[in-house]
């Protein structure tokens, strides 16, 4: 433990020189070295003159452009630091030598008024959600306001009063540079890659405490509110899929649990598999945390262009510190970047955002907007702290964690029994013998669910590959033993769409070969449509809606993400050469099949789907008999 307030001095009078300041795991760290921007995740320069080195390294949102995705650029630079020195700091030393004066805030407010931001709200709901775009987006605005003092004085400032008066941070840190300054206290490690193994940390629903702290019953009404249980289930879904993409095994959900801060709470889920993959190649497959994006993530992505005024800058993408390990390689730790202020020549920047979902009320989103951008001024001091936020005296006793009440736990673990077993359980290499040697193409129309939804077909033991929809070649299609043709947003009356358009023809060219088939969400409504069905908009979106339906001699909780449905008559149970297994009342469409296809409205790939594994292989079985 090495004590270096001088040095920290020195490095802030100094606008030319870089260094980055880390507290985690109980520890604060000081990074130094030169700074080196690069293009592309790939460039991040891991290798060194004398093999391999540190680097930490500040990744943009617009870098989610690596993958396809929609995104807006304003040059924010993906920056890295590659580290000439790592070391330790004590604590009570580096307190000492941080400045302490409060620095006052003025003409503070959000870019956007609370009434536009309202709209933009109900704007998403009604255009988006309720066209099937997604089941959740998250749209930012920025509090800004001016402040009298030297940036990197603040950025110091504000970087001892998060060290001193919040908590449950997983990430606290100081990152200055020339041109590019932050400092925040990220609560969510997005991805952590170490030995092997790979973490994501999907944190969702935000318990704002209200005056004199939170207590047990005020946060059991927050834990009992579908809208919040639901949004994180969500999250948890969408992490999945970048787990399935990156972990040979998948990943093993673990929670829920609490992440408890100074002035706000969330619920939270771990999830854990195993990669050898570059941590690079992790960190562009895992691009962006759908917490702060919304999903299917890339159309989320395509819906922030739409609806932001202004890039994202830094918001949303991740600080991503690689270091050397044993092997040879790196390992890999990456905090989301929320809960973080920006600062430019007197100027305060801080970005929050809102998930959006079906039942969004805009007044309590443009709260909610409120209370993280309070929690962040709060932390450092900007703003009047209320006394859950006050100086801790490390001497005292810790104070009692919520998540240890009883009801609480046995709240919180009530989540469990909704949702799928599979996920839960550690994902082994076992397969089943009865699809070994069939291979499967899963043509992909812009939801990676797909990789979920391979991963499981995989564990029944056939041979998988994805492609995309505008990748696919009719001879791919012929040749597969099975296609399963998968989800996407969308509406699937929409003949203007060409990934609609192709979509279409992956499903007849299947039917009129009489080769197998099977047809998940977006592909069941277009194989229904191919039958004569008619396809309607629901009345209320289901986005990660867990239901018991039947599917044809069994009853299955599955869960749905849909916008439109498949709608017959009540009591039909067959159309043309199909058998039609649907709602008693309603007349929605929940499976199909016939002659070597089947298809289904829900995700049986889905935490929510308790069902999917097994419902799963029975529509394999069907559809290569």
């Amino acid at each position: 433990m090495t004590a270096l307030p001088a040095r920290i001095r020195d490095l802030a009078a100094d606008p030319s020189a870089s260094f980055v300041l880390i507290a985690r795991d109980g520890e604060v760290e000081l990074l130094t070295g030169d700074i080196a921007d690069v293009e592309m995740l790939a460039d991040i320069p891991l290798d060194g003159p004398d093999g391999a080195r540190e680097v930490f390294a500040m990744v943009p949102y617009h870098q989610v452009r690596e993958r396809g995705f929609a995104a807006q650029d304003d040059g924010t630079p993906l920056r890295c630091l590659l580290v000439d020195e790592h070391e330790k700091l004590d604590a009570a030393e580096l307190m000492a030598s941080l400045p302490s004066d409060s620095i006052a805030l003025t003409d503070g407010g959000f870019d956007i008024s609370d009434e536009d931001y309202a709209a933009v709200v109900e704007r998403v709901i009604a255009e988006e959600i309720g066209r099937g775009e997604g089941a959740n987006f998250v749209i930012r605005r920025d509090y800004r306001a001016s402040f009298d003092a030297d940036d990197r004085t603040a950025a110091l400032t504000w970087f001892r009063a998060l060290l001193e008066h919040e908590r449950g941070a997983y990430w606290t840190f100081a990152v200055i540079t020339p041109g590019q300054i932050a400092v925040g206290a990220s609560p969510e490690a997005h991805v952590v890659a170490r030995e092997g193994i790979v973490t994501m940390n999907p944190i969702s629903g935000t318990f704002r405490h209200p005056a004199g702290g939170a207590t047990a019953e005020s946060l059991t009404e927050f834990l009992s509110s579908t809208k919040e249980t639901e949004e994180l289930f969500m999250v948890v879904d969408e992490e999945l899929k970048m787990m399935s993409q990156v972990c040979s095994d998948g990943g093993r959900i673990t929670g829920p649990h609490l992440k408890e801060m100074s002035r706000l709470t969330h619920t939270e889920y771990m999830l854990r598999g195993r990669s050898r993959l570059d941590p690079r190649d992790i960190l562009r497959e895992t691009m962006f945390a759908p917490t702060v994006t919304g999903s299917p993530m890339q159309n989320a992505c395509t819906v922030i262009a739409r609806h932001e005024r202004e890039p994202r800058g830094y918001y949303s993408g991740v600080a991503a510190l690689f270091t050397p390990n044993d092997e040879g390689g790196h390992d890999l730790d990456a905090p989301i970047l929320i809960r973080t202020v920006y600062l430019d020549e007197g100027r305060l920047r801080v970005p929050v955002g809102a998930t959006l979902v079906r039942h969004s009320d805009p007044a309590g989103e443009v709260s909610e907007t409120h209370g993280k951008a309070a929690g962040v001024l709060g932390a450092i001091g900007a703003i009047e702290r209320d006394h859950v936020a006050e100086s801790r005296d490390d001497d005292a006793p810790a104070p009692a964690r919520l998540a240890d009440d009883p009801a609480i736990a046995e709240l919180l673990a009530s989540r469990n029994t909704r949702l799928a077993d599979f996920w839960m359980q550690p994902q082994d290499s076992a397969a089943a013998d009865r699809f070994r040697g069939t291979q499967a193409l899963v043509v992909d129309a812009e939801d990676r669910f797909t990789t979920m939804l391979a991963h499981q077909l995989r564990h029944l033991g056939l041979d998988v590959q994805i492609v995309g929809w505008n990748a696919v070649t009719d001879a791919a299609i012929d040749a597969a033993d099975l296609v399963v043709s998968g989800p996407g947003p969308g509406d699937p009356r929409d003949a203007s769409s060409a990934r609609i358009a192709r979509m279409q023809q992956v499903v007849a060219r299947r039917r009129s070969a009489g080769a197998p088939l099977l047809a998940v969400c977006l592909s069941h409504q277009i194989l229904a449509d191919e039958l004569g069905i008619d396809l309607v908009p629901l009345d209320s979106p289901h986005q990660g809606v867990q239901k018991v339906v039947t599917v044809f001699e069994n009853d299955a909780s599955i869960g749905f993400y849909n916008t439109f449905t498949a709608r017959v008559a009540p009591g039909t149970t067959q159309v043309g050469d199909a058998e039609v297994s649907a709602d008693a009342a309603s007349g929605d469409v929940y499976a199909l099949r016939g002659e070597r296809f089947a298809s289904i409205q829900g995700h049986l790939e889905s935490i929510l789907s308790r069902d999917g594994i097994a419902t799963l292989e029975r529509l394999t079985a069907h559809a290569l008999s």
